[in-house]
């Protein structure tokens, strides 16, 4: 198209679950139920972990990590999902879907790095278990959560950049339930295959990369445990692991399918629905999963309950 005849889109209609208008009063409830449970229960673990001097451990330690980038990666996305649920016209402007795509790409990067770095944290623990207090240290462990938070934050940019040249000229009608790379690129005026590309790229080597060396973790720990004689001793090793694995099973099942493809068509129910596993579920079932399988952390729980009276 000639650019003299295109006006830029200065904002951009969320449709979210077109086929489900007749129930999103009930829609509102389910998400806001699961958002508040989300956020309590992630700063929950976040609080119990820093006040219980018992939890001061670097896999707890990154454990709060986490709990604390799912605060920050479902910000991204839900309250603006909850407040489209309420409205009409479900619109948001071209610069803040720039910057919920920015957010909600970086923080989840992040946990790809950081589910990374608690699996070589478990690694440690299992496969080199002298070695295992000299090697992850306090000091260590905070450099590889800030690590975590700054590469992710260092990684869409490139992808933001070129997003934010293209020329949006209409329609302005946006096939997801928020903001993101795939839906949005399918509404440009030119030419995406360069971004499409480019992302794929990006993408394949952040994800699959992080996927490969918790995979490979895995192998290693999976060795050792089996050369374990007792019975008792192999559970007691795949314990400290479950909680972490479960995690790992249910992000990456989601986002690899997601976002590990070199096409610009996609299926727009499909996709929606593995959004919701990815942004709205992992999140709702991580304090949960970390609670209810690990032991240290469930005693924590009740000691700060008992204390507070909330308990007896």
């Amino acid at each position: 198209m000639d650019p003299g005849n295109w006006s830029q889109v200065m904002e951009f209609i969320i449709l979210g679950f077109p086929h489900l208008q007749g129930v999103q009063a009930y829609l509102f409830v389910l998400l806001l139920l699961t958002y508040v449970t989300t956020v309590l229960g992630n700063l929950l673990i976040f609080l119990v972990v820093r006040l219980d001097s018992r939890l001061h451990k670097p896999m707890y330690h990154l454990v709060s990590a986490l709990s604390l980038l799912e605060l920050g990666y479902t910000a991204a996305t839900i309250p603006k999902m909850l407040s489209d649920l309420l409205r009409e016209e479900k619109t948001i402007s071209f610069s803040g879907c720039l910057l919920q795509i920015y957010f909600f790409h970086s923080l989840g990067a992040a946990e790809c790095y950081l589910l990374t770095a608690m699996a070589y944290d478990r690694y440690l623990a299992i496969c080199r278990p002298l070695h295992y207090p000299t090697l992850m240290t306090p000091a260590l462990c905070a450099k590889i959560a800030m690590g975590c938070w700054l590469g992710g934050l260092a990684g869409p940019v490139a992808e933001i950049s070129l997003v934010s040249r293209l020329p949006f000229c209409g329609p302005n009608r946006i096939q997801h339930i928020f903001c993101d790379f795939p839906p949005v690129l399918s509404l440009a005026c030119t030419d995406t295959s360069i971004n499409v590309l480019v992302d794929f790229v990006i993408n394949s080597c952040k994800i699959l990369a992080t996927f490969l060396l918790i995979l490979s973790s895995y192998v290693q720990i999976i060795r050792t445990v089996l050369r374990i004689p007792s019975a008792a001793g192999k559970r007691k090793a795949f314990s400290t692991c479950a909680s972490h694995l479960t995690v790992v099973l249910i992000f990456y099942g989601s986002i690899l399918f997601m976002y590990v493809r070199l096409r610009e068509s996609y299926s727009l129910d499909y996709d929606r629905a593995l959004a919701v596993i990815y942004s709205v579920l992992t999140p709702f079932l991580n304090p949960f999963i970390y609670s209810f399988r690990n032991k240290d952390i469930k005693e924590a729980v009740r000691r700060r309950f008992t204390r507070s009276g909330i308990l007896r």
